[in-house]
């Protein structure tokens, strides 16, 4: 079959199509042959060597992918043969970049008839995460919130599914004019420009002197720390999902004088089975029409690097999606 195939870390250059051995699926696994390749900020971090689990390497890349099921392993539910499904690799075995990809059973979405292989990878993932973050939250119908980089995958579709969340105003951040603007059509009520360092102390200003009830963090880095006296004291709580600028600076004394939350949203077997059950609802979402998926590029499998250089570039509104 082919594959992009990755032999040492660095730039979009080294991602290669080759042809390599067609996986099988083992025990508990799935075989898929795929459809639609989702590509994700996470790639470009594994590609640079950068990311916390490092593939062994030369490896097959990426992880995540549409298609049908052409294979069961032992221990899996024959039926699963011939079914439409997303899934998700993280162990590096076998990458998504690739006409056939081997992952867990578990981490097998069916997808509705109704939804094509690119649209389920476009929602699959951020789209999944946002309604996870969204639940996480619990949000009561009034609160104020602010979603960071609100033009891109997830917060694209933190600010589409916010208000019917439960959210009241809904305040975005994005670091160029055409995102902005992107999330202002997505349903923030106001955009900042968070290249600017001194952003953060325009969000009262955006409320008209309110605070903020939730915000859900994805940028990190120094501009956390100042969004603290911007928070609700006593009830404010921070989505912790992102660290795009680094580690963000809260001390756990700013939080205590403050009275606010910070909720870690990773990692955890129920935090991952919570976004699993999101990903089934966001596509079953789609199917009936009331989450419209966010589709930046569609690219032949054979330009990943391209679609690597879009990723880092930070250009992309939406999902960036290979074809085999």
């Amino acid at each position: 079959m082919r594959a992009i195939v990755m032999h040492e870390s660095g730039g979009p250059e080294v991602l290669r199509l080759e042809e390599v051995p067609t996986p099988t699926a083992g025990p508990g696994q799935v075989l898929v042959r795929t459809e639609a390749v989702g590509v994700g900020y996470a790639d470009t971090l594994l590609r640079g060597g950068a990311f916390p689990f490092p593939a062994p390497l030369p490896a097959v890349f990426g992880f995540e992918a549409a298609g049908t099921v052409t294979e069961v392993g032992k221990g899996v539910d024959p039926s699963l043969s011939g079914a439409r499904a997303h899934v998700m690799n993280l162990d590096g075995a076998s990458g998504a970049y690739a006409e056939y990809v081997a992952a867990d059973a578990g981490a097998l979405t069916l997808i509705p008839d109704e939804v094509t292989a690119t649209d389920a990878v476009a929602v699959a993932v951020q789209g999944a995460l946002a309604l996870a973050l969204l639940r996480a939250a619990r949000l009561n119908g009034t609160e104020n919130v602010l979603i960071e980089a609100a033009g891109g995958g997830t917060g694209g579709y933190l600010t589409l599914l916010a208000r019917e969340s439960g959210a009241g105003r809904v305040i975005g951040t994005a670091a160029s004019e055409a995102k902005r603007r992107r999330a202002e059509a997505l349903g923030a009520d106001h955009v900042l420009d968070h290249s600017d360092p001194d952003w953060p102390d325009g969000v009262r200003d955006a409320l008209d002197g309110e605070t903020v009830d939730v915000v859900f963090e994805s940028l990190g880095g120094a501009s956390a720390g100042r969004l603290l006296d911007a928070l609700t004291p006593g009830s404010g709580r921070i989505m912790f999902y992102g660290v795009l600028n680094g580690a963000p600076g809260i001390a756990p004394m700013d939080l205590l004088r403050r009275g606010l939350t910070l909720v870690g949203c990773g990692g955890m077997d129920a935090w991952a089975q919570g976004v699993l059950a999101a990903r089934a609802d966001v596509l079953g979402m789609v199917a009936e029409g009331r989450l419209l998926p966010q589709v930046d590029t569609v690219l032949p499998l054979a330009e990943a690097a391209k679609a690597h250089r879009r990723m880092e570039d930070r250009a992309a509104m939406g999902k960036i999606v290979l074809v085999p």
